[in-house]
Order: C-alpha cells, then sequence, then structure tokens
C-alpha cells in the first residue's frame, strides 16, 4: 500500500512489491513490471500529488534495486566467463536499439 493508507491510484489495485525485508524475494521481472504500472499511472494525470510521489519513490527504490540486481548479474558472468579460456565479454552495443 501506498504511504498514505490508501491504495488509490498506486496501480490498478497491485501494492507495493517491495515490502520491508522482501528485498530478496523480489525478481527483476516483477520489479519491470511493477515499474511498467507506476509510469502508467502517472502519465494517466488523474494521481493527487501525495500518491503521485509516493508512486515516484517506489519507482526510484524498483529502478536501484534493480540496477543492484544487473550489477550483480553482470559481476558473476563476468566471473564464469573468466575462468574459461577463449571466452571473454564486451560491453552490449545500445546503438543497435
Amino acid at each position: 500500500m501506498s504511504k498514505g493508507g490508501s491504495s488509490a491510484g498506486v496501480g490498478r489495485g497491485q501494492e507495493d512489491v517491495s515490502g520491508p525485508g522482501d528485498e530478496e524475494e523480489v525478481t527483476l521481472e516483477m520489479r519491470l513490471r511493477r515499474l511498467d504500472e507506476i509510469v502508467a499511472v502517472l502519465e494517466g494525470g488523474d494521481v493527487e500529488l501525495e500518491t503521485g510521489l509516493t508512486l515516484f519513490e517506489e519507482g526510484v527504490r524498483h529502478i536501484r534495486e534493480a540496477e543492484g540486481l544487473l550489477s550483480r548479474a553482470e559481476l558473476r558472468v563476468e566471473e564464469l566467463v573468466g575462468d574459461v579460456p577463449d571466452l571473454g565479454t564486451k560491453p552490449l552495443d545500445r546503438s543497435e536499439e
């Protein structure tokens, strides 16, 4: 639920997927899905200021946690590939997107 105690405008009745102590259980896919919901609600424009700020804050938390998950995954891949001769990694070419 939002900090204001009301779930109105929090995204089609969805609750914050990152409650206290649940950080390890929330997957990247869940975070991205919730971010999509938050963006849709905020872009709809029919959100009270306090609810919008609460959603924005939740979105920032999801982004930071998603970045952490991706960084840890990248390090893991680097470690695995580093153990195999003739295998290497290179940065993803974002110009193709």
